[in-house]
């Protein structure tokens, strides 16, 4: 694979044009970044929930921006596929924030982002369109000025903000998601959005990929999701609350039961793990010793 930042860029978003579409089982740190590339992944996408949870805090940006930048490097170091990385409604007080953030992203090799219109703090209801707009613009500035075709993945949250209901809701999503596309988006991510019409006319509606979240139980199947138009699908923090269940089973079975059948019974090796890393240069600490 092509490591230059445009090459990996490039490779990122002819991923969203195959006839099949773009799986994308999220991660939150090395292990499972290396994980999900192992088991055939063409791309890597973090879960800012998970990443946070991952490292001790609630989402909703609350993880401090030092550790969201030190996480990113350990992922993108540890894979060969492209990364993007959630940022959330892009942290920050203003456009021109978000654009450093997103800088320092694409230095450390980040290919793509996903970023949220989400709720206004103040009232709970759906932020202001105009805010999510700005801040696409400025990273599509950053990202050119860097030459490097960062793939913006624009997130709208209509689908899970209570006030919009039915053909209102719909609506909403899509003047949103165009006033997105139109400010440089590539692509339009709605959380929540299940029922398969919906999900058909808004894919057909939309110039660029609708990606789809199926990190819930009972969601459609690749084939289904395909049929509708779907190019992109995201499991979001749904693979890190499977992980933690099975840790919550394993853990009462051990504390509880008195056994660890459940834990023996679906492990990888130590030989597997360490494989995982098996090209990872170790880092050698230099004591120095007083005479």
């Amino acid at each position: 694979m092509n490591h230059a930042p445009s090459a990996r860029a490039q490779a990122f978003r002819q991923l969203h044009d195959a006839g099949e579409p773009l799986v994308l089982p999220n991660a939150w740190d090395a292990a499972s970044a290396r994980i999900i590339e192992k088991g055939g992944a063409r791309a890597v996408a973090t879960s800012s929930a998970a990443m946070a949870w991952a490292l001790g805090h609630p989402d909703g940006e609350q993880l401090p921006l030092d550790d969201l930048l030190t996480a990113t490097r350990r992922i993108i170091e540890a894979v060969d596929v492209p990364v993007s990385i959630d940022i959330e409604r892009g942290y920050g007080e203003d456009a021109e924030d978000t654009g450093g953030l997103v800088g320092a992203l694409i230095q450390l090799g980040a290919v793509g982002i996903n970023i949220e219109d989400g709720k206004d703090p103040s009232t709970g209801q759906l932020a202001d369109a105009r805010i999510l707009v700005e801040r696409i613009a400025c990273i599509r500035a950053v990202a050119e000025h860097r030459g490097v075709p960062l793939f913006i993945n624009a997130r709208t949250d209509s689908y899970i903000t209570p006030g919009l209901t039915g053909e209102a809701r719909f609506k909403e999503t899509l003047e949103r998601a165009l006033a997105y596309v139109d400010a440089g988006a590539d692509g339009i991510f709605v959380p929540g959005l299940a029922d398969a019409g919906e999900i058909e006319r808004l894919a057909a509606a939309l110039p660029v990929p609708l990606n789809v979240y199926v990190g819930y139980p009972g969601a459609p199947g690749v084939a289904t999701l395909r049929g509708l138009g779907v190019r992109r699908i995201s499991l979001g923090c749904g693979t890190m609350q499977a992980v933690l269940a099975h840790l919550a089973r394993i853990t009462e079975e051990a504390l509880v039961h008195g056994r660890f059948e459940l834990m023996g019974s679906h492990m990888l090796g130590v030989g597997e793990v360490n494989g995982l890393f098996a090209s990872s240069q170790p880092r050698v600490s230099t004591v120095r010793r007083s005479a």
